[in-house]
């Protein structure tokens, strides 16, 4: 009974999610072969139907010779009973589907070689006219004329539009597992190299190239660069974008032929090293370096290209991700805080404050993450505009997760609707995941419940980002959810553990003289925890 009351709710709110958009699908038909195409057309005055077999089909009477602002020359039974489609411009559209009416036409298409918008009218006209009415781009009508000759047959559908995309699925599958396997990543790091310590090796924190952050002081200026290069690139978009893109070449290339090498290791894959001139180098390297390079140029070159090039990007930016949570460390939990706590202040400034101080009233966060083009939040009552012709594409930063909204047909069919995840929304809590998965490292704790319970955190933030996303019907700073459930549930561990001085200031190791170990050093071997009770704690600040 509850698993039947909960899947009618379900259902219910899938239902009440859906909404009606103002692009519609134009199918053409010839009886053998049909293509589809896209319009617009305005829902509270020619409402359409939300599937293609409910549609009624009309024959098409091609009169783009015509303006159709009165009925002269044409006569009725040309058109009666069929769907019509003539030029935009001159008279109004109302004045257009009148005359379309009183020929008897059932439907109305209005070809244009400009922008489409939404059809209006004054409110007295709107109850005058009853028949469909829809703009279609000019260069789709001759399109279907090359395909279908004149014998062409059409119908009008426009499929409601579900808030809950599967996108939105997808993305969350790729933020927690990205965070997953970073926090699981740098535990193997710390793991290898706390085994670095116990045979003597020394601290390896400086050979493996990771940057520690210890001081609070190098977090504020970290954060105020942030802010500085956020502006500059408000102001300077048009040439600084190219700059970002060329650095993201370059870093997510790198980045990702660390993340397959790493890969190999742990399947045991074997390589062939030889030398050239002192240069030591491996076969498998050089295949790794020539794939990763190879994937970064495709993307570079096609990186406009809509339809499938989100999955390099997202696949670069996956390893970006990942090589960042495991070459950046946060040194204890007070940086943690401070880091996390100064980003949130961050997000939420250039976010839900700047549309206040800028011209068009979009936010910097969101002008700079989807380009100069970028329009604002589009809500169900907003009027649509959807070029006639191709656009030349505006370059956009490579700094977000993109995935295309599959339900959106109508949406696609005019042109490509994304979900789209900051970068930082997944680094910037993945660096406190890190760090709690280096210390359960640190303290040995076998059942991982400091990096356990931080994933756990960060899924339930970023379905919360999703859930009230979907409700505001607007974009929302996914850190102002995620900081602190993070934050707030690794220092609830901690107290509840009775570790938070420990876990506050950090717990690094530095390894005495072998003659000072005691003599029951190879014991300790076997016991980390003990090992860290006899060795010399070193905090950084």
């Amino acid at each position: 009974m509850d698993t039947a009351v909960r899947i009618v709710v379900f259902t219910a709110i899938v239902l009440a999610s859906q909404v009606n958009c103002q692009e519609g699908i134009l199918h053409i038909s010839n009886g053998v072969t049909d293509k589809e195409y896209c319009l617009v057309y305005n829902q509270s005055w020619t409402p359409l139907s939300q599937t293609l077999d409910a549609a009624l089909q009309y024959p098409l009477v091609n009169l783009t010779s015509t303006l159709l602002c009165d009925p002269t020359g044409i006569q009725p039974e040309v058109v009666n009973g069929k769907a019509l489609v003539v030029m935009r411009g001159v008279c109004d559209f109302s004045q257009k589907a009148v005359v379309a009416q009183s020929l008897g036409a059932t439907l109305l298409l209005l070809a244009s070689n400009t922008t489409l918008i939404t059809p209006s009218a004054n409110v007295s006209e709107y109850s005058s006219v009853h028949i469909p009415l829809a703009l279609m781009r000019y260069r789709d009508l001759l399109d279907a004329q090359q395909v279908f000759g004149e014998n062409m047959q059409v119908k009008l559908y426009a499929p409601p539009q579900s808030k809950i995309d599967p996108s939105i699925i997808v993305m969350l599958l790729i933020a927690v597992v990205t965070v997953t396997l970073g926090g699981c990543w740098c535990r193997a790091c710390e793991r290898d190299r706390l085994d670095c310590v116990l045979e003597g090796g020394g601290d390896s924190k400086a050979e493996g190239g990771d940057l520690f952050l210890y001081s609070p002081l190098k977090v504020i200026i970290f954060v105020g660069l942030m802010s500085g290069m956020l502006l500059l690139m408000y102001f300077f978009y048009n040439i600084l974008v190219y700059v970002i893109i060329a650095i993201f070449c370059l870093a997510s290339a790198s980045a990702l032929f660390s993340c397959l090498d790493a890969v190999m290791d742990v399947i045991g894959c074997g390589t062939v090293s030889f030398s050239i001139k002192n240069w030591k180098l491996s076969l498998r390297s050089l295949v790794l370096a020539a794939v990763c390079i190879s994937i970064a140029v495709v993307w570079g070159v096609y990186r406009n290209e809509d339809s499938w090039i989100w999955i390099l990007q997202d696949l670069l930016g996956i390893a970006f991700c990942l090589n960042f949570m495991k070459t950046i460390s946060l040194s204890n939990f007070k940086i943690c805080v401070i880091l996390l706590s100064l980003l949130l202040v961050y997000d939420v400034f250039f976010v839900f404050i700047t549309p206040f101080f800028t011209k068009n009233g979009v936010s910097i966060m969101v002008q700079v993450a989807l380009g100069p083009d970028a329009a604002g939040e589009r809500t169900q009552s907003n009027m649509v505009e959807v070029p006639a012709e191709p656009q030349a594409p505006s370059e956009k930063l490579p700094v977000v997760m993109r995935v295309p909204r599959f339900s959106a047909w109508a949406l696609n069919m005019c042109g490509m609707q994304f979900s789209i995840l900051g970068f930082g929304d997944i680094i910037v809590p993945g660096l406190l995941v890190a760090y709690c998965s280096r210390f359960d490292v640190r303290i040995n704790s076998r059942n991982k419940v400091y990096f356990i319970s931080s994933c756990i955190a960060y899924l339930l933030g970023i379905i919360m980002t999703f859930a009230v996303m979907l409700l505001s019907g607007m974009g929302q700073p996914a850190l102002l959810y995620l900081v602190p459930f993070t934050l707030i549930t690794a220092a609830a561990v901690a107290g509840y553990r009775k570790e938070m001085r420990q876990f506050w200031t950090g717990t690094t190791y530095e390894v005495r003289a072998p003659k000072h170990f005691p003599k029951h050093f190879p014991a300790l071997l076997l016991n980390r925890s003990q090992f860290y009770a006899h060795s010399t704690s070193k905090m950084y600040f």
